[in-house]
């Protein structure tokens, strides 16, 4: 029953990333990307899921919201990005909690993992694409989008956090050192 309920959970998170990359689409220039509110979810399916589900949901509800939007080049990339974003980002909220860092602290943690892995993680992948130039230019955005997902991640945690479910989720890993 709990691994049923675990991926229940996995899914709705992952439902949840793929509407809220797509809800609100902020065009950027050079690679025709956007910014979105995702990485919020992203960074929080790890939080709640941990890394390993965390990671699958996150990477999987990205990678359809490209999909879904016409950027089939990307699905793999996304899916790869997004999931290691929210792996790291789950690895860190349950290592740092076992450390007894405050849970806000442990969340922003996760942003930072996302800011630095999708900035970079898609200035690698799109060099081949666009040339090193062209994929220098998604980076400005890339950074934006993931300061927005960290603070958008921060307001939405305690939120979550008040779901008698999300809460057992999130401090599953923690007793475990």
């Amino acid at each position: 029953m709990k691994d049923t309920k675990k991926l229940v959970m996995a899914a709705l998170f992952a439902a949840l990333s793929c509407v809220a990359t797509m809800s609100i689409r902020i065009p950027t220039p050079g690679t025709g990307g956007y910014i979105h509110p995702g990485d919020a979810i992203v960074i929080l399916s790890g939080v709640f899921l941990g890394p390993g589900y965390g990671a699958l949901a996150a990477g999987i509800g990205s990678a359809l919201s490209d999909l879904i939007g016409g950027y089939f080049v990307y699905v793999p990339i996304t899916l790869v990005i997004k999931g290691a974003v929210a792996f790291v980002a789950g690895y860190a909220f349950r290592k740092l909690q076992q450390r007894g860092v405050n849970s806000y602290i442990a969340v922003a943690a996760g942003g930072i993992a996302d800011i630095i892995l999708v900035a970079g993680g898609y200035f690698l992948c799109e060099i081949p694409l666009y040339s090193a130039a062209g994929a220098a230019a998604s980076i400005p955005a890339n950074l934006i989008q993931g300061v927005s997902g960290l603070v958008i991640g921060l307001i939405l945690f305690p939120i979550l956090s008040a779901i008698p479910d999300f809460k057992r989720m999130s401090q599953a890993g923690i007793a475990h050192k």
